[in-house]
């Protein structure tokens, strides 16, 4: 299986969930900030890394983890890979698309702002982490109904 997170840049709170999801970060309590930041790809996407599906590991089921920046074409570019994963495989089954993008409230919105598009990284890393925190839990969440739903497609 192919579990696709995504949100708009690609590097907050679809890092996290990948690293949640490979038990990078811990499930059971909010991670520190220390360890948000030891994730290499947290806050750190190129504009070329734009639109990329990037590997993030293999789970212990054997299911590959990817993230995705998708940008503001979240419904044209999930539809139109659902739609490549039909032709290519001819199983969309095979890949699971989550948007991690409710979890995002507006401290990150306004950090990852001013780290990756301004490239004020000194004033907006520090607050994009104070808001990855806040919606913490709430990542852990998206993350644990995959899981869940994951293990009922392999395991119907």
């Amino acid at each position: 299986m192919h579990i696709i997170y995504h949100c708009v840049g690609g590097t907050h709170s679809s890092a996290i969930a990948s690293a949640v999801h490979l038990c990078i970060l811990p499930r059971n309590r909010v991670a520190t900030d220390r360890e948000i930041l030891s994730i290499p790809y947290y806050d750190n996407i190129s504009v070329e890394q734009y639109g990329r599906i990037i590997h993030r590991g293999i789970d212990e089921y054997g299911n590959n983890i990817y993230t995705l920046s998708r940008q503001f074409s979240g419904n044209i570019i999930i539809r139109a890979l659902k739609d490549l994963s039909l032709i290519l495989a001819k199983d969309e089954t095979r890949m699971v698309f989550v948007n991690v993008s409710p979890a995002v409230n507006t401290i990150m919105k306004i950090g990852g702002f001013l780290s990756r598009k301004l490239h004020m990284v000194t004033l907006g890393r520090p607050i994009v982490l104070w808001g990855s925190r806040r919606a913490y839990m709430d990542i852990v969440g998206i993350v644990n109904r995959t899981r869940e739903k994951v293990q009922l497609k392999q395991n119907p």
